[in-house]
């Protein structure tokens, strides 16, 4: 493989393991700010052992997310010095945003979160974590506003003498059609994680021998998780459907791959499942549902939608002479396969997340029969849960990428004319083969971590109402202590 290759490889390792962290950071942050503001409200214990207990998941969470995250950044100076110096006007400003505001409203707001526990009144405490909320929903934003860009690039000039995009309309780049549909589906799709966490940790527990009175409290908080993820799972289907309509207008060709259609078809079908060749000339459809596909796209089942071959004629035509669109390697058509199946997994297995919160909420209802969670198969459902939507994201963002290839901005930059100049392959070899250690061993960290306090479960506190008196501690002058 080429320097170009192994960037792309790089950057694909380094993203998607990160991405594992971001929607159980957004969704948990929630759910952990929602037990804190109802124990604040009632004062009843369970809440505030749900909030301690969650609130240390979502601690270990956070920590590791944002030490994979900071790693991200450092890609583009490293491997794509040509992309950061062709749109680093436009990319940088979200990015500055990103950094500068949220990451400071989350890390600061979380710190007094972890440390203000019995020293600040109980109802600015409780605040502190919905800011650290806030600040990951924020964080969600101006991120998407930069990718959203490579999607759908707006609000830009392209000047001709120093031959970069420069920024004309920040606000245009902040409400980008794609952004506008793309940030709601990933939020919905945060809280389903975050929900499939929740809800498969209080199943676990639930089904253990040693419950005992602990019932109730993992019972209901199983059932807020299944409640969150259904709900969330009916606004990413929403969300969804309006993404795959603004996709089909700003990228035809995304869409055309996503389906595997070949030429251009009015009442185009939805295919269940097709076979074919993996070079991705041709595809036969097993199971389709006739129309679906023009209605996902234009809300019409006649529409017509086009296909790959007259979208390659029509980018070959337009891009080929261009100095940063010319395309040597994949003739303007992503990967077939992979943008097909990584489109019917991300859908698939979100399907198969709501099933499980139905089944819980089945399985947890009042009433339900005395050993009603005792079958075996129960504990599988709950270790499946958190992975269903959790793989559900991650092949959304392959499908998201590897479907806008081979540009790395939309009709502006081909991919092979972004890569740094000047990195050779066995330098981006090093530098990913470090990367991939080290988050290696940071998986390590989270998983020993994640079961660790899972197995403990919620403490029990012997008086709650004292630590979280509205009033702050008579003790003011004591230095903070760690919470945990």
């Amino acid at each position: 493989m080429d320097a170009l290759d192994l960037a792309r490889w790089q950057f694909a390792i380094t993203t998607v393991y990160h991405f594992l962290f971001v929607p159980i950071t957004i969704g948990m942050s929630a759910i952990v700010a929602g037990f804190h503001t109802a124990w604040v409200r009632t004062h009843n214990p369970q809440m505030y052992r749900l909030t301690k207990f969650f609130g240390k998941l979502f601690v270990i969470n956070f920590a590791l997310g944002l030490v994979t995250g900071i790693v991200q950044e450092f890609q583009f100076g490293m491997n794509w010095s040509d992309y950061s110096r062709f749109v680093g006007d436009i990319f940088g400003a979200p990015l500055a945003f990103e950094a500068l505001l949220t990451f400071f409203l989350e890390s600061t707001f979380l710190g007094l979160w972890i440390f203000g526990w019995g020293r600040i009144p109980e109802k600015l405490h409780a605040a502190t974590m919905w800011l650290v909320h806030i600040g990951t929903v924020m964080s969600a934003f101006f991120i998407l506003a930069a990718n959203s860009f490579m999607q759908n690039p707006v609000g830009y000039t392209f000047n001709e003498k120093t031959n970069r995009a420069e920024l004309t309309d920040f606000v245009a780049v902040l409400t980008n059609k794609v952004q506008l549909v793309t940030f709601p589906h990933v939020l919905t799709a945060a809280y389903m994680t975050g929900g499939a966490v929740v809800m498969a940790v209080a199943l676990w527990h639930l089904r253990r021998p040693m419950v005992g009175d602990n019932a109730p409290m993992y019972r209901s908080a199983a059932r807020v998780g299944a409640i969150i993820t259904l709900v969330a799972s009916l606004g990413v289907v929403v969300t969804g459907d309006l993404q795959g309509k603004v996709m089909t207008e700003v990228q035809p060709m995304k869409m055309a791959a996503a389906e595997a259609l070949y030429e251009t078809q009015a009442h185009a079908p939805f295919s269940v499942l097709s076979v074919g060749p993996l070079d991705g000339s041709k595809a036969t459809r097993v199971i389709e549902v006739p129309g679906l596909l023009s209605f996902l796209g234009h809300g019409n089942f006649d529409a017509e939608v086009q296909g790959i071959n007259p979208l390659k004629d029509e980018y070959a035509s337009k891009f080929s002479q261009g100095k940063f669109t010319k395309d040597s390697a994949t003739s303007y058509t992503p990967n077939i396969p992979t943008t097909y199946w990584t489109f019917r997994l991300m859908m698939g297995l979100g399907f198969v997340g709501i099933a499980i919160s139905l089944l819980v909420l089945w399985g947890t209802r009042r009433g339900a029969a005395e050993g009603q969670l005792a079958p075996k198969w129960w504990h599988w459902a709950a270790v499946a849960a958190p992975f269903m939507p959790l793989f559900a994201n991650s092949f959304g963002w392959i499908f998201t990428e590897v479907g806008r290839q081979p540009w790395i901005v939309h009709n502006l930059m081909t991919v092979e004319h972004a890569v740094s100049p000047r990195v050779s392959a066995a330098e981006v070899a090093v530098s990913m083969v470090v990367y991939t250690l080290l988050y290696a061993a940071l998986a390590v960290v989270e998983v020993k971590l994640f079961l660790k306090y899972v197995r403990l479960g919620a403490e029990a506190i012997s008086d709650p109402a004292d630590s979280g008196a509205d009033t702050v501690s008579e003790d003011a002058d004591a230095p903070l202590a760690y919470a945990y």
